[in-house]
């Protein structure tokens, strides 16, 4: 895989997904294999930059490149200066968001809202171009299938993204009034495929090595992105490597490396956010860890009413080094996508 000058090491890619690719994550799943990893959405508005929020959002510490950064915004002017204050901060690819379903976002009329005003998506499309061709970075785009089932229009704006200079469109297999609803279709995926001549990324519903291989069969697509199955379970991208490459199924991940991982990106987690942020928001990832696993659900239950890091980093430990004690290997291997999740763009 190339995007620009950059190579990628493998055809795997993470899903940019609000409130949850941040850098502890995002690094999570490169080392689990997955050979690219876009940012959280960060938004063009300037008053906005120096939040809080923003800021995590846009740090790159120790990250391995490339460093890819997806803005969202409906200005044009606007989205030319974010894409130019993030190459600033250290991004190597940026990413237009076209593909959001939130409310709060469409709303607005960004995120996959653009795609009902073709004119101005493209208008947005050309304006960060030329804010990134002339420094080198390439522009990538993200959407859906289109807004609605009677308005799928991913192609034309994909072709013209393509003559606009977008090096690489990901495609989710939806529409934005499905949301996550339904089953992602591929058809629309494959025809995108047909008509670029830049690499084309299939996106949706993608939970397993054996729906990645059909889904990278049946579209053509150069690659994968994966979201929301990735959420707790970050060894998919290896498992699917592995399967592409032998044609077979990777054995469960040990326990005990599972732990290991688990801890590190808690660590991780409470270093970018602080204690109090980061414990509420390392709920969610270590409820997707244990779901399906043995007392799951109680432990669950448990860990949402703790508020100390370490507290809640030692419970974890003794959790999984009780299950090693049982189990050399997860006895469950959950696949099933977590309710509420947000998968942008």
């Amino acid at each position: 895989m190339q995007i620009g000058s950059h190579s990628l090491p493998n055809r795997l890619f993470v899903a940019p997904m609000a409130g949850v690719t941040d850098r502890p994550f995002r690094q999570l799943c490169r080392a689990f294999g997955a050979g690219y990893a876009v940012s959280e959405m960060v938004t063009s508005r300037r008053d906005l930059w120096h939040t809080l929020k923003t800021s995590r959002r846009a740090d790159h510490t120790g990250e391995p490149g490339p460093i890819a950064v997806q803005i969202a915004g409906t200005d044009a002017a606007m989205m030319a200066e974010a894409a130019a204050y993030n190459i600033d901060r250290g991004a190597q690819i940026i990413d237009i968001n076209m593909g959001c379903p939130a409310k709060k976002v469409c709303n607005k009329w960004a995120g996959s809202a653009l795609m009902q005003d073709e004119a101005l998506a493209l208008q947005i499309i050309e304006a960060v171009v030329a804010a990134c061709a002339p420094r080198g970075v390439p522009v990538t785009l993200k959407v859906r299938t289109g807004w609605c089932a009677s308005a799928r229009n991913a192609v034309p704006i994909a072709l013209a993204a393509e003559s606009a200079g977008v090096q690489m469109v990901t495609v989710h297999g939806r529409t934005r009034e499905q949301g996550y609803k339904g089953q992602a279709e591929y058809d629309t995926i494959a025809e995108v495929k047909s008509r670029l001549r830049v690499p084309v990324v299939a996106n949706g519903d993608i939970d397993s090595p054996a729906k990645a291989e059909a889904v990278l069969r049946a579209t053509g697509a150069d690659a994968v992105m994966i979201g929301r199955a990735a959420q707790g379970r970050p060894w998919i991208f290896r498992e699917i490597a592995h399967y592409l490459a032998t044609g077979q199924s990777l054995a469960p991940p040990l326990v005990l490396e599972v732990r290991r991982a688990l801890l590190e990106h808690l660590q991780d987690h409470y270093a970018l956010y602080g204690e109090y942020s980061g414990v509420r928001s390392a709920r969610k990832h270590i409820g997707w860890y244990v779901r399906g696993l043995p007392d799951g659900a109680a432990f669950r239950e448990r860990m949402n009413t703790l508020d100390d890091a370490g507290l809640q980093w030692q419970v974890v430990a003794d959790y999984f080094e009780e299950l090693a004690d049982r189990h050399e290997r997860l006895p469950v291997a959950p696949v099933a996508q977590p309710e509420g999740a947000m998968e942008a763009r």
